[in-house]
């Protein structure tokens, strides 16, 4: 993410690398282990935001400033700054333990939306070493994914899990069935949410099993010793925003079964990278950083920071000085390679906290250092912490891929850069080579996944990962096919089909806010990051700011919205409330500065969420980031400060009652940081007086909120841990659905003419169900009184059938259904009476791809589903 300070953004301005002038996730007694986990990082995802394919920046489609902002902590954090060491893995137990007991799990499975071809951040990738068309691609707020085709085509394999979040993932090179997962994304920053801990299959990706290191937060490096299976390294980042102990280099002796800290600097400083000899394992060496952001600060380097060796395998560890002509000082992150086929010859890239400083090269095991920075390209745009990664060709000691904004490869010489996948989306942070076949590339940026089969000269795009990261979502009144969203990285996109494939870009930056005309599909407001509003026409693209002073602070998510009533109205919120009553050509100001409380934080001060009462367009609500609630009643000419009795947190946002313009609600971001925190409250008076209707929801911070606007009694509200809902006013809260990835979700929209729900999650892409389904019980338990079961398929995984049992105690009319990882239904297998008792059929997988099945049988009003893996 960005801030604001910097003008140029392209992606060579100026930044010279020179040396300066068993039991899963989701049981509940692992689950409160997970601790003391500390969670949101505030990153950057960099503002040089292009789709797939697009070479250049667009000058009609401008990215801002790629520099890091602390907007998703600063939300999850005020006024604290801290928060309880165990507020996630409650709130996902919480999560957890509402799924188990629903007795209705509403209105069926989520059906993936889109898109597909957009992509999101991928943060390591690795090939089966024995199964060189298998590889594995961790997303950074997505999960875990797995290719049989070498990359061309990848399914979920860790979806069962309660923490998508992934740092890194290792395959065993003895027996490649065995994968280990390091959960907690290790780049830091604004939307980095914190891993579980370790995890490990036995059946490459069918199931896992939690290992722990849950307390570990970040894991940036994952080592299988390749002549001692038992033996695993971990790199452990820990906390982001806080100092904790629970940091450094940790080794396993049993397979993962038990662990030690074998190597530690202090509660500042992390380890970032592992290598390992393959010839002798015992040889080790660790790239430590120190750093400690807030939400005001951040300290991205420090003494600590450096290149430390171990020769004991982890047993004792010395850190590598500048007499072997390593730089010395002061460091930031710091990335570390080897050559497989001369282990001797190493690589360590080295940053200040904000560029990339020098490339070192050693030919003695790291006894000697020489600076092979030489003629490397301008890569990075100040934010090198966000990368830091140097790769080996396995094979050529003279091949080498520095990773940053941009890419680059020495092809011939040490020190002799060129710039290569220019093609591909900027912010590198992974690559991985074929065995056998090192012309084969697959790397790892901000859009995705790109493949080479040249030897990295040229790359395209891969398509097909469900990964996007979503702030905002909407969809096209005229139209509810053509759904909208403003992305991580990846700006505004948009269907104009309603496919899953066919998503283009039409505004650059991060994208936030989009509204569409609903007179007019073809008028467009899309806004990027810090409030830079654009208005797009059939003649053109232009500025809709006119009569906003850019002196004015905006939210990174600057609130705007259209009345409902006239689309010529809209409303845009600084630290006050703007109105244009003509189309954006002119904005006034319709309130005094909103922002009320003493605040130390220069961050703070902006409105973040705006509202117009559908029944009555004179009632106006606004909240703030420094948790005051304001309405007006006539318009936006008096203004009445109305959060008495409400938490003096982060407001995300206001929702109006469509029929009635004295009901409102009012949800609030937050982690616990002492006590309960309640997040959802409602009015029915204007205002005057406030009722908690928090009720069994998970004490996590809330995103999103929808009111059905057929039976407004339902209110929806999407968190960090799902989609729930009431309809008793907040006595008991539901899990909407099933099938839903726990990503969080950052926003809700109900399109009422198909009366469908609509999700934006932030790292799985888009959702939806009707909200006229039948109400029943969809989950892999199999309900207490429900008079029949679903058999686990098999085999399973398959490769070409499976076979499907299941009981009935009585004669039941049934339906069986296979979905696909995306939520798209494939097959009706079995629809029909059928008499009590066993029953088996045969599911034909032969012409399906790779993938993750659900498998869903109903029968009345309750269904339950089981999942089958087809390879």
């Amino acid at each position: 993410m960005k801030n604001p300070q910097t003008a140029d953004f392209s992606p060579k301005a100026a930044l010279d690398i020179s040396p300066p002038a068993s039991p899963r996730y989701s049981v509940p007694d692992l689950m409160r282990r997970l601790a003391p986990i500390a969670f949101l990082l505030v990153v950057a995802a960099a503002g040089l935001l292009f789709l797939p394919g697009s070479p250049q920046p667009d000058p009609e489609l401008p990215g801002p400033d790629p520099r890091p902002a602390e907007w998703w902590m600063q939300q999850r954090l005020y006024p604290y700054g801290d928060a309880d060491a165990d507020a996630y893995p409650k709130a996902i137990e919480a999560a957890l333990q509402l799924n188990r007991q629903a007795k209705t799990a509403a209105f069926g499975v989520w059906e993936f939306a889109g898109p597909t071809n957009v992509g999101g951040r991928i943060v390591d990738i690795e090939f089966d070493p024995q199964n060189p068309d298998i590889a594995y691609a961790g997303a950074a707020t997505g999960g875990v994914f797995k290719s049989t085709d070498a990359g061309l085509s990848w399914f979920p394999i860790f979806d069962d899990q309660a923490v998508l979040s992934i740092g890194d993932i290792a395959v065993d090179p003895n027996n490649s069935d065995i994968l280990y997962v390091g959960t907690g994304e290790a780049n830091g920053g604004h939307n980095n949410f914190p891993g579980g801990g370790m995890f490990k299959s036995t059946d490459a990706g069918a199931t896992w099993r939690y290992i722990g290191l849950a307390s570990v937060v970040s894991i940036g490096r994952v080592l299988v010793d390749p002549q001692n299976s038992d033996r695993l390294f971990v790199a452990g980042v820990g906390s982001y925003f806080k100092r904790n102990p629970e940091r450094g280099v940790y080794r396993s002796l049993d397979g993962g079964d038990t662990w030690e800290q074998v190597h530690f600097v202090s509660d500042l400083v992390g380890a970032i990278d592992l290598i390992q000899n393959p010839d002798n394992p015992d040889d080790l060496m660790a790239a430590m950083w120190e750093r400690e952001r807030t939400v005001d600060t951040a300290a991205l380097s420090g003494p600590g920071s450096g290149v430390y060796r171990s020769l004991d395998g982890g047993d004792t560890w010395a850190k590598i000085g500048s007499g072997t002509g390593l730089p010395g000082g002061s460091h930031g992150r710091i990335g570390l390679a080897l050559h497989e086929e001369m282990p001797n010859v190493r690589l360590a890239l080295f940053t200040d906290g904000q560029r990339i400083t020098g490339v070192y090269r050693t030919v003695d095991s790291g006894l000697s250092w020489s600076n092979v920075t030489g003629t490397t390209p301008n890569l990075s745009s100040g934010f090198s912490w966000y990368f830091g990664q140097i790769r080996a060709h396995p094979t050529d000691t003279l091949q080498v891929y520095v990773m940053d904004v941009i890419m680059a490869r020495s092809a011939s010489t040490v020190g002799t850069y060129q710039e290569t996948g220019l093609n591909l989306h900027v912010d590198h942070h992974a690559l991985a080579f074929q065995p056998g076949n090192p012309d084969l590339i697959l790397n790892g940026n901000d859009g995705g996944i790109g493949r080479s089969t040249d030897g990295g000269r040229t790359w395209t795009t891969v398509r097909g990962l469900p990964i996007t990261q979503f702030y905002e979502i909407a969809f096209d009144p005229s139209n509810p096919e053509r759904l909208y969203g403003g992305t991580q990285d990846n700006g505004t996109v948009r269907t104009a089909t309603g496919n899953l494939d066919d998503w283009d870009r039409i505004n650059g930056g991060d994208g936030f806010y989009v509204i569409v005309d609903p007179r007019d599909p073809g008028v467009i407001y899309a806004e990027s990051q810090n409030g830079g509003l654009t208005k797009i026409t059939p003649e053109g693209r232009q500025n809709a700011l006119s009569g906003i002073s850019t002196s004015e602070p905006r939210n990174w998510s600057t609130p705007v919205v259209m009345d409902p009533n006239n689309p010529d109205v809209l409303y845009f919120g600084t630290d006050r409330l703007y109105r244009t009553t003509n189309g954006a050509a002119s904005w006034t100001p319709i309130s005094p500065k909103l922002p009320a409380r003493s605040v130390s934080s220069p961050r703070l001060g902006t409105l973040t969420t705006i509202a117009v009462a559908p029944s009555n367009s004179d009632v106006l609500w606004a909240g703030t980031d420094d948790g005051t609630v304001w309405t007006s009643r006539d318009g936006g000419g008096t203004w009445t400060r109305v959060d008495a009795g409400l938490p003096v947190r982060w407001v995300t946002r206001i929702a109006v009652d469509p029929t009635d313009d004295e009901v409102a609600y009012v949800t609030f971001s937050g982690l616990k940081f002492r006590d309960p925190q309640p997040h959802v409250f409602r009015t029915r008076n204007g205002g005057e007086r406030w009722s908690d209707i928090s009720g069994n929801l998970p004490d996590a911070p809330i995103n999103a909120i929808a009111i059905d606007p057929v039976n407004t009694d339902r209110v929806f509200i999407g968190s960090d841990v799902g989609v729930f809902f009431t309809d008793d006013a907040g006595d008991r809260w539901q899990p909407v659905g099933s099938g839903l990835p726990a990503a969080p979700v950052a926003d809700l929209k109900i399109e009422p003419t198909t009366y469908t729900l609509i999700a934006g999650t932030h790292g799985r892409s888009m959702y939806r169900i009707p909200l006229d389904g039948v109400i029943t019980n969809t989950t892999t338990d199999t309900p207490a009184d429900a008079g029949f079961t679903l058999a686990v398929p098999y085999p399973n995984p398959t490769t070409n059938t499976a076979t499907l049992r299941f009981t009935l105690d009585e004669p039941e009319t049934v339906r069986l259904e296979a979905y696909d990882a995306t939520g798209r239904r494939v097959q009706l297998l079995a629809q029909g009476g059928h008499a009590a008792g066993s029953h088996e059929l045969r599911f034909d997988a032969t012409n399906l791809p790779a993938g993750t099945y659900l498998l869903r049988l109903q029968a009345g009003d309750q269904a339950v589903t089981q999942r089958l893996i087809v390879l």
